[in-house]
């Protein structure tokens, strides 16, 4: 063989490595792409159980507790301004208005515990294990969707996967992320 047909050779095994390397990398940022919508797709569903379940125990406790209005009403808000943005928002503004409906349910929890003969109601103990079941399962849908969308996100922003990123168009993931008020605990009034 001469220098020329081994160059060629060279040549050619390294434009091969490179298309693998590409067709890897893409594959990849691809497979972390999609496991980011399913984790997505996984909150919505707990989400939207948690979002049917919530007029059941409005009226449950309703029955029992008829004039406490305003926490009813401000339950009844928060689910429906989280079933907006369930249709056409952003994760940050999702999460927003889930943290919303969070503070929402824990005063009319609240609410509930003014009321001992409420509390041994059996269909509302049973729709509070749901509730707190469905809690568990949202925490861990947000912590599952958080980590898929810090390793996607970690790819585009490595190199060299981010030069596959950048010439594909791949954009980072937002975070499911808690807003601040979450963060604040929410107070309760038993005014009569």
């Amino acid at each position: 063989m001469n220098g020329l047909t081994i160059t060629l050779i060279v040549i050619v095994v390294l434009i091969v490595l490179l298309v693998l390397w590409v067709v890897g990398a893409y594959n990849s940022l691809v497979d972390l792409r999609n496991r980011v919508a399913n984790g997505w797709a996984q909150i919505d569903v707990q989400l939207k159980q948690r979002a049917d379940l919530v007029p059941n125990l409005v009226e449950t406790v309703k029955g029992y507790a008829g004039h406490e209005s305003e926490v009813f009403q401000k339950v009844t808000e928060a689910r429906a301004r989280a079933v907006q943005a369930a249709q056409d928002g952003t994760p940050a503004e999702r999460a927003q208005a889930e943290g919303q409906l969070g503070n929402a349910l824990v005063n009319l929890q609240a609410t509930a515990e003014a009321y001992p003969q409420l509390q041994a109601n059996q269909n509302f103990m049973d729709l509070q294990n749901q509730l707190n079941q469905l809690e568990q399962k949202i925490a861990y849908a947000r912590q599952f969707y958080n980590d898929v969308v810090q390793k996607f996100n970690t790819k585009i922003q490595s190199v060299p996967s981010n030069i596959i990123a950048g010439l594909f168009h791949f954009k980072e993931a937002q975070f499911f992320e808690a807003v601040d008020q979450d963060r604040i605990v929410p107070q309760v009034s038993f005014s009569k």
